[in-house]
């Protein structure tokens, strides 16, 4: 079993991520909340809708014009948080930012999202990886 301190298997799930994003392409629903967030310093511009039921995420959507870590950093973040209470998700990400600004976090949350815990290390990513 491959380790998530194996840089090969991190680049290879930001790259499944990014060729095949999940939760990607928007509804027409007015239960959706939307959101759009983009960069000032890159393409990145994303718009994101979330439905929730009660307190629980139910689903969450995206779309735009995007790099390679921003898609795979939301792609992945959105998978996490779906199905999660609000304090849930809020906790995860929570963690995930902790984690990117090199702070105490507990990886045990960020599953498949640990493969940014490196982004640190190219300041200029940093942004990519946390927009969505």
């Amino acid at each position: 079993m491959r380790s998530l301190d194996d840089p090969q298997l991190m680049s290879e799930i930001i790259m499944d991520h990014y060729e095949h994003p999940r939760n990607r392409g928007l509804v027409d629903d007015q239960t959706y909340q939307k959101v759009n967030m983009n960069s000032d310093t890159c393409i990145d511009d994303l718009d994101i809708q979330v439905k929730f039921d009660g307190d629980k995420i139910a689903d969450v959507r995206y779309d735009g014009e995007a790099c390679a870590i921003c898609t795979s950093s939301t792609s992945i973040m959105s998978t996490l948080v779906k199905g999660k209470t609000k304090a849930e998700a809020k906790k995860i990400i929570e963690n995930y930012m902790n984690m990117i600004y090199e702070k105490d976090y507990d990886e045990e949350l960020l599953e498949e999202a640990i493969a940014f815990k490196n982004t640190h290390k190219q300041a200029n990513r940093i942004k990519c990886a946390t927009l969505g």
